[in-house]
């Protein structure tokens, strides 16, 4: 049976032989963009055009046409390449139409070496557009699928290349369309028809997790994030496009989405280690080469789920696998539901077109129109009882995933429920990347998505005490809702500095007049806080002058190449977090303006804040800190809608992290730091 795809859906695909079809109503150039696991393209050379047809396992037509046939070989392809995007582009300077709007919406199909259509789709939608990825090939789970894309350009090509992470292109957008112009009469081959024996056995490839930006979610974009990392963003009318990224806080304030994360750089730390080298606080295990490939996982039946694996994506490390599938599961689970969600809304409109057309014509109301009306609602039930069916067998995967991949996680990962934190060991390396919560959405409440974000933070937190965020907020009292907000920074606090070596990590706690001490006590009474919190208009200024002497002695020593050991002996070099209660209780003027520079300065060179504020309470100083609260990412101490996911841009429920009632887990945790560090001053 075909599946006719609507934009965001997925289908699983029986063979790695394949034919797609293309179909315009106007002549149409046809290419592929080959990338890998972190959605990387390898310049020009990563692009089958016109201009350059064939690449390994992929070959399209030398020249525009109303009808396409692509062959693609996905056992053929490069062991690096995880994901296949078809693109369709209107020839440029010929005088035809120049935008998708204004011809008839393009079809394509995918099939079988036999000519079975497993998939299609129509590229419905598009106005001013003049190219469009169409759709894509990508593992996922050992096996590949189809997705609907139906991502459009107004601006063309270079747009589309840009978008892809291609270099150059401008300079590639140009030397296709030069192609299509010189139109060079050569097709691609058909594919070679099948010949039983002789065709090789399906070896599905690994999944290729989309993983997200190295940074903390951000609020969400209206407009489709381009492939650069970035947080979750407010639901946009049309999906973002396919690049990867972690999600975006509430829609009020536009910020970067959060794409893919780029593949690490190397780096060597300086901690409070002897100085030794220049002064780096990019994380030490963030490389810039291409992990390799998932190991191969075993052949998957035609139209058999594949079975889940903890680790089963593409990276150098276990770790760093199951932070690639945690955002390859966040991802499918974004696309899948958006599926759901544009069928269910194109039924409805039919139906209601339907309906109008029925009823506007008189002869239908006299004695017809219950019976168009019941055909109507029995066609919609039809197509929404479909997506339902199709959405409940992605969920079901998805659920199963997180099934095996929840148990599999490390500590910086997992929830504070896991047992791994029984079994807690002080690590001697930091994590690349620090879970803050859960997300899911109201299709499947209980499948939990974790909140990965990479470390060292590249942006602040802000625990928002205020009681005007959501309507879970407004129903809590007051007190109430301030102590959640401090215990939630507690829980945060704790497992950055779990994760941890000893010594790597100091926390500043500022509480002016002194009302978190309760909230506080499990970081005074471990001693892992490097000096009792900060009270009165004196210990607020203190602490913000000193890190703000060590911002700007450390960014001079980095601007200037020089190393640790030209920084004054007595500057602490491991990362700092500074958390500030009770704002802007016992700050002057030139506290705010300190704090500010902390906020916009102090990530890059290791110094990070995090408030636990209700913006109210600030109202006082007016828009003069916008700036300040855009700058943090807003987890709330109560379930929350606020962040949006990069790629389709739905509103996703937070959850805050929450340890069992009655457990000790945290304070377990908290002296084994604490003796950790005391054992290595000594």
């Amino acid at each position: 049976m075909t599946a006719e795809l609507v934009r965001g859906q997925n289908h699983p695909l029986p063979d790695t032989r394949l034919e797609i079809r293309v179909s315009s109503g106007v002549p149409v150039a046809v290419g592929a963009v080959l990338s890998d696991a972190a959605g990387t393209v390898a310049g020009a050379e990563g692009v089958a055009h016109p201009g350059a047809p064939a690449l390994p396992g992929v070959e399209v037509s030398r020249r525009a046409a109303t009808e396409h046939r692509l062959t693609v070989d996905l056992e053929a392809l490069a062991a690096r390449v995880h994901r296949v995007a078809v693109l369709l582009a209107l020839p440029a300077d010929t005088g035809g139409p120049g935008r998708f709007g204004a011809v008839a919406a393009p079809f394509v199909a995918v099939a079988a070496p036999g000519g079975a259509e497993v998939a299609t789709y129509t590229l419905t939608g598009l106005e001013a557009e003049s190219a469009v990825i169409a759709l894509e090939l990508y593992r996922r789970q050992g096996a590949w699928k189809v997705r609907a894309v139906g991502q459009g350009y107004a601006d063309g090509l270079a747009a589309l290349f840009r978008d892809q992470g291609v270099p150059c292109a401008a300079e590639l957008a140009a030397a296709v369309q030069d192609a299509v112009a010189r139109g060079l009469d050569r097709a691609a081959a058909a594919p070679p028809p099948p010949t039983g024996e002789g065709d090789r056995p399906h070896r599905p490839a690994p999944p290729v997790p989309a993983p997200p930006a190295p940074a903390p979610p951000v609020p969400a974009p209206s407009a489709p994030a381009s492939p650069a990392p970035a947080p979750p963003v407010p639901a946009p009318s049309a999906p973002a496009s396919p690049a990867p990224a972690p999600p975006v806080s509430a829609p009020s304030t536009p910020a970067p989405p959060v794409p893919a994360p780029p593949a690490p750089a190397p780096s060597v730390p300086v901690r409070s280690a002897p100085p030794v080298g220049p002064v780096d606080y990019t994380h030490p295990r963030r490389r810039t080469a291409p992990p390799p490939p998932a190991a191969s996982a075993p052949p998957v039946p035609p139209g058999a789920p594949a079975a889940p694996v903890a680790g089963d994506a593409a990276g150098w490390s276990m770790e760093e696998r199951l932070y690639n599938q945690v955002w390859g599961m966040f991802e499918d689970l974004a696309r899948t539901t958006a599926a759901y969600r544009g069928a269910v809304d194109f039924a409805e409109s039919r139906m209601e077109r339907e309906l109008d057309s029925a009823l506007s014509d008189p002869r239908s109301r006299l004695g017809t129109g219950d019976a168009a009306r019941a055909e109507a609602d029995a066609r919609c039930r039809e197509l929404t009882g479909r997506a339902r069916e199709a959405l409940d067998r992605d969920l079901a995967q998805l659920t199963a995933e997180s099934d095996v991949v929840e148990p599999a996680l490390p500590p910086a990962f997992a929830r504070w429920d896991h047992p791994v934190w029984h079994a807690y060991r002080v690590p001697t390396q930091a994590p690349m990347a620090l879970r803050l919560g859960d997300l899911h959405l109201p299709e499947r409440p209980e499948l939990r998505i974790p909140l990965l974000v990479r470390l060292p933070l590249e942006r602040g937190l802000w625990v928002d005490s205020g009681r005007r965020g959501s309507e879970r907020a407004l129903l809590t009292d007051e007190d109430r809702l301030r102590r959640l907000a401090l215990d939630t920074a507690v829980a945060h606090v704790a497992r950055l500095l779990a994760v941890h070596p000893p010594g790597d990590f100091t926390v500043h706690v500022i509480d002016p007049a002194g009302s978190g001490a309760a909230a506080f006590a499990p970081l005074t009474g471990s001693g892992v806080l490097a000096e009792p919190p900060a009270a009165g208009p004196g210990g607020v200024a203190t602490v913000l002058a000193r890190l703000t002497r060590r911002v700007d002695l450390v960014q001079m020593a980095v601007r200037g190449g020089a190393g640790a050991d030209a920084l004054p002996p007595d500057l602490d070099t491991a990362e700092q977090l500074l958390v500030v209660h009770d704002f802007p209780h016992g700050f002057d003027d030139r506290a705010v303006t300190r704090l500010r520079y902390l906020a916009d300065e102090g990530p890059a060179v290791g110094v990070h804040l995090m408030m636990v504020a209700d913006r109210e309470d600030a109202r006082a100083y007016g828009p003069v800190l916008d700036p300040l609260w855009r700058s943090l990412l807003r987890v709330p101490p109560v379930p929350d809608d606020h962040l949006a996911d990069p790629w389709v841009g739905h509103a996703w429920t937070y959850e805050p992290p929450r340890t069992p009632q009655g457990s000790r887990v945290l304070h377990q945790v908290l002296a084994s730091v604490a003796e950790a560090r005391r054992t290595r001053r000594h």
